[in-house]
């Protein structure tokens, strides 16, 4: 990768997108040459509105813990907005600090502390942590009934299996992104770039339980482009700017850019068009999609930014009150009487 590369968050406001009543579909958009912008805050603020009067009904509000290690200040910005969608929403939030020199095992000792506290019902562990702690022992410690970013291996069994239980955020939301704008996912071939834990594979199952045909394509897929350009939906997840080009896409295919990547070379930012927003900015957030190309091949694509982002919190929030939901539950059928019905 381009050293002028390095990862930041999705933090810009998206432009308003316009009003479902309103929104053409993408047959009608691609008669008039232009394709159809997926922007995630119409999207996210549903989800969000759609949360408020499950969370009234609890006998107490949902509780979320944060964990944050040392002083990454794209994870302090996204933190700070994970705090403020649950101070919005109503949802206690209990916000750990630790310095960058914290221990695995202080960490895990914290998480155990977290995991018994009967006010907490989702633990996010902000990613990523500093490289000395194991982070694998870390987020497996997490209580899966209180795994809020749905990351836990139980948790991802289920997700195999089709049962209940916390989803992995991103691509959780993407599915509700779909579903919003109305993009058919049932029948259609849908192609995955990438195979994180965090969002290519569950993407890909999440897919399948959509009915989709889904193939998963990676570093090592041979003729890559070839392969993708087989998708009718293409889900971009592979951590590389501008990675994506025209040469990927089929002609009025669905295009998701999970990708946020800061581009702090000139000469780059104008070769993918973005000359005049780094003049005035110094540095451009470009997704895995050539921003150019994909205005010129895709029936419909999510913006970078504004497009995917804002829905990996509010599905941070859905994962909480669910599991709020069970929780209290779960505690309502133990202090029922016996024989109770």
């Amino acid at each position: 990768m381009n050293q002028a590369y390095t990862r930041c968050t999705d933090g810009d406001k998206p432009a308003s997108a316009e009003p479902p009543q309103n929104r053409p579909t993408p047959s009608a958009i691609l008669v008039r040459g232009m394709p159809q912008i997926l922007h995630g805050a119409p999207v996210q603020a549903k989800i969000l509105q759609d949360l408020k009067p499950r969370i009234q009904r609890l006998d107490r509000p949902p509780g979320l813990a944060v964990v944050l290690v040392g002083h990454d200040p794209a994870s302090q910005i996204y933190v700070r907005s994970k705090i403020k969608a649950c101070r919005e929403l109503g949802i206690h939030s209990d916000s750990h600090e630790l310095p960058a020199n914290v221990t695995t095992e202080e960490l895990l000792t914290l998480v155990h502390v977290l995991n018994e506290r009967p006010g907490i019902d989702g633990i996010l562990v902000q990613m990523p942590l500093p490289k000395h702690v194991d982070s694998r022992r870390v987020l497996e410690a997490v209580a899966a009934d209180k795994d809020a970013d749905g990351f836990h291996p139980t948790n991802v069994g289920y997700l195999v299996a089709g049962r209940p239980a916390p989803r992995s955020c991103t691509p959780a939301g993407i599915i509700e992104l779909l579903k919003f704008y109305e993009i058919q996912i049932a029948g259609r071939n849908a192609v995955v770039l990438g195979r994180s834990d965090i969002v290519g594979k569950p993407m890909a199952l999440m897919l399948l339980h959509e009915n989709a045909t889904v193939t998963i394509c990676h570093s090592k897929t041979e003729n890559l482009p070839e392969m993708c350009r087989r998708a009718d939906l293409l889900v971009a997840a592979i951590g590389r700017a501008a990675f994506v080009t025209a040469d990927f896409i089929s002609p009025g295919a669905t295009v998701i850019d999970v990708g946020i990547n800061r581009i702090t070379d000139p000469a780059e930012a104008a070769r993918l068009g973005r000359a005049e927003e780094y003049a005035i900015k110094g540095k451009v957030v470009v997704g895995d999609v050539h921003p150019v190309d994909v205005v010129h091949a895709a029936g419909s694509y999510t913006p970078v930014p504004g497009g995917v982002g804002p829905l990996t919190i509010a599905m941070l929030m859905s994962n909480t009150v669910e599991l709020a939901e069970r929780h209290l539950e779960t505690a309502s059928h133990l202090e029922s009487p016996k024989g109770a019905r």
